[in-house]
């Protein structure tokens, strides 16, 4: 979080007019898999700042992280079907630029088709889809499968 704040406002937010991003306090780092550090932000319904669910941006490269990836969603069932998976990853764009990241990935169970679906609508590209070892099960929820995403982050100067 310490990167975080340095690279924005003490009050990080990201903001598309329907969903707004605001950074909790949750710890992101773990040694044991690999991440180095990270950021979970809370996904808000704009207007009613109802809780909607969180994207998280994990650093590192590890084990764990290929079958983990960097980016991980969730949207509460009431809010899904509107696309705030995708559009909380799009806000995170200018926070990967500022941290120099050219590309993440993003898992996601083959049976678990809208966030496939949400995965190719970001242009993400399906690297491969990847049996995972018995000792990452326990961190992929017990999945025995999981797809790899590939997801090319724009330069700055590119459209997002």
């Amino acid at each position: 979080m310490r990167r975080l704040l340095q690279l924005f406002s003490r009050r990080a937010m990201f903001s598309d007019g329907e969903i707004d991003l605001v950074l909790s306090n949750e710890e992101v780092a773990d040694e044991a898999c690999g991440i180095d550090d990270g950021y979970v932000f809370y996904i808000y319904k704009a207007k009613t700042r109802k809780y909607a669910g969180y994207v998280s941006l994990r650093l590192g490269e590890s084990g764990g992280l290929y079958y983990l990836g960097h980016i991980g969603y969730r949207v509460e069932e009431e809010f899904r079907g509107n696309g705030y998976a995708g559009k909380a990853c799009k806000l995170l764009i200018p926070l990967m630029q500022r941290l120099q990241l050219s590309s993440v990935v993003i898992t996601t169970n083959p049976e678990n088709t809208p966030s496939r679906k949400t995965c190719e609508k970001l242009g993400c590209i399906l690297e491969r889809i990847a049996p995972v070892p018995r000792e990452y099960r326990a961190i992929c929820a017990g999945a025995t499968l999981k797809c790899r995403y590939i997801w090319k982050i724009p330069l700055a100067h590119d459209e997002a």
